[in-house]
Order: C-alpha cells, then structure tokens, then sequence
C-alpha cells in the first residue's frame, strides 16, 4: 500500500491527504520524524520537506503538486481538472497561488500568535521529537523558535508587512464567501484542483489553527464548511456538474493571484536572473525585504507560462480577455522564457526535488 510520510498538521500533507481521500486511493499514514525529515526524505527525494510518499513498488515521491498529476494519471476517474482548458488554467493558477503566496499568512497566523504556537510547537515536537532525548519543554522551545525564525521572521513578515499579510488571509475569506454561497465547491457540484489546491492553507492552518480558525468559524462559517466538506469528499459519492465557463464570482480571486502572487513571483524570476540570493518586493504597495530567492518559486512561473503557452487558440480566446482584466495576463507573460535550471523537473514526482528554501537554520 502507499505510504505517506508527513505530520497531521502539515501544509502540504493535508493538501495530499484531501486529494487521495477524494480520490479513494488506499494509504498508510506515517507521522514522519525529526530523524527521518533530515535524512531519511533528503536522501530518498533531494529535499528536506514533507509529504513524501513510498510506493509498494519501493519508488519515492516528493512534491505536492506533481505528485497528484502523476496519480491522474494512475487514476482518472473522475479527473481533478475540468474538460475545459481555461477552467483547467484557472485551477492551475489558484493552486500555485495557494502553494507559495498563501503560505506566508498560513505560517504567520501559526507562529506569530501565541495561542497559535504553543499549541502547534508541542503538537510537532511531540510527534517529530519523539525520538529525541531531550525535556519536553526544550524540544517545544526550540520548535517554537526555529519555525518562527525561518518562516516568519526570514520571510519578511515585519510590523510594516504584518497588515499585508494578514490581509491576504482576510481577503481570500471574503473573496471566497459568496463563491461557497451559491455552490459546494468552487466549480459546481465536486472539487476539482482549486479545492484541493487551497486545502494547503486553508485546512491544517487556516482552519484549524486557533487564531485564523477563530475568524473563519466567526466571519467565514461557508468557507468553515467548505473545508470539511472538501475533506470529506469521495469519487465515489461527491457527484455534480461543473459550471459553464469562468465564474464571474472567481474574478476576484484571479485579481489576487495577478496582483499578488504573481508579482511575487516576478521578483522571485528578476532576482534570479541576476544571480542574487535575496531580494525585495513590492506586492500591492508592501515592501518585502531580504527574502531568499528561490529557485523552486522561479520554476512556478516557468511552469505556469508553460501551462499557458500549451492552450490552444480557442481556449486564449476565451480567456486572454478575463486574465487581460484581472491583472493576470501581464505579470503572467511580462518576463517572457522564464527558465529556472530545475533539471530534475521532467522527472518530477521521482526525481531529486528542489528545496524552496536553500537555506533553513535549525
């Protein structure tokens, strides 16, 4: 059987875990380890991060987002992705927004507030550490500080940015409440890559973190009861139609990831061009300072300019005019050939994956 490897209050593995669940695909769950998440995965897959998974046939995968394209490929039905190419588009770009721009507020509400963090530093210290001879409080001590300091305090997060951020998470609350109004899932009537693209952020952290999950459960209870609606989601039994074309009701959603995310993105590329490891950015009028640039984010804007140098004429047509208006299509295609050197990328989910961030102080 599968095996995954990962904690029950990761990122990326809830994200995994909403997608095999929906997908009914049978799997064992392993609560990874401090020895095994700085040797064990780094020596199977390239990088220290987690889910990583283990296939009865003894191969290793990494990397949220090829992971699940690779497993629509073993199975399709019925397909994470709509028919349509510009829904499919649109689902691509909501994921990639969910993975990298979202994960800034995510690890912000986790280890900025207190009532969030002490929490969370004893749940992964007691898990992770568990094989660590060391008091209690010292292991949840050095948790506490090590996250803070890497994804925090390393990434920018400052009493200047600190509204911004926050912002991002308030903002994706209001811009998906009337969406989740009218219909279960973003699309119609059964997920598709939106819905689980944004389980990252918004189930392990958002969700059931204290501090954002107080707001969702006041100010959100829709986007509360889509998330466990996604988690609870089966193939089998979570049946309905898409809707037609693009909702004008995601517009917003798509004016965020221009917007934000993807000039985020842009800085990452322009940073990287010229051979610089840390860099500012301006997103939406807040300045970003002394961020690690990072190869993996740089290979996401090569990725999403592949994915939409593939559509084909009818499918531009149709969506060119959207993307033109919501501030997508330009930061999209402003730095035309983006190439990041990901040289492993063809063989992703199975090659050595790329680290998003080089450097991580323990």
């Amino acid at each position: 059987m599968l095996k995954v490897y990962g904690l029950k209050v990761s990122y990326f593995t809830g994200k995994l875990e909403a997608y095999l669940r929906y997908k009914e695909i049978p799997y064992d769950f392993h609560a990874m380890t401090a020895r095994e998440f700085m040797r064990t995965i780094p020596e199977k897959t390239g990088a220290m991060q987690m889910p990583a998974a283990e296939l009865p046939d003894g191969r290793w995968m990494t990397d949220s987002s090829p992971m699940i394209d690779w497993f629509e490929t073993q199975y399709p039905d019925p397909p994470i992705l709509p028919d349509d190419p510009a829904q499919a588009f649109v689902c691509r770009l909501i994921e990639d927004y969910a993975d990298e721009w979202l994960w800034r507020p995510a690890m912000h509400y986790r280890w900025s507030y207190p009532l969030s963090s002490k929490l969370l530093a004893r749940q992964i210290s007691d898990t992770m550490g568990r094989e660590i001879k060391a008091p209690g409080f010292l292991k949840r001590w050095r948790t506490e500080k090590r996250q803070k300091l890497n994804f925090v305090d390393r990434d920018g997060v400052t009493e200047e940015t600190r509204p911004h951020v926050e912002g991002a998470y308030l903002r994706l609350l209001d811009m998906l409440k009337p969406i989740l109004r009218d219909r279960p899932f973003l699309f119609g009537g059964r997920p598709t890559l939106a819905d689980i693209g944004l389980m990252g952020p918004m189930f392990r952290h958002f969700a059931m973190d204290p501090a954002p999950g107080i707001i969702m459960r006041e100010e959100a209870p829709d986007v509360m009861a889509w998330v466990y609606r996604v988690w609870s989601a089966r193939a089998s039994r979570t049946t309905g139609p898409l809707v037609t074309g693009i909702p004008d009701d995601l517009r917003p959603l798509l004016r965020e990831a221009g917007t934000a995310h993807l000039e985020a993105l842009n800085a990452e590329a322009t940073a990287w061009k010229a051979g610089q490891k840390h860099h500012d950015a301006t997103v939406q009028g807040a300045t970003y300072r002394n961020l690690q640039t990072s190869q993996y984010r740089v290979w996401c804007l090569e990725t999403l300019q592949a994915r939409y140098a593939a559509l084909d004429l009818a499918a531009r047509q149709a969506l060119d005019p959207l993307l033109q208006a919501e501030g997508v299509l330009e930061p999209l295609l402003r730095q035309n050939g983006v190439d990041a050197g990901y040289e492993q990328a063809k063989h992703a989910p199975f090659g050595r994956s790329l680290p998003v961030f080089e450097d991580i102080r323990n």
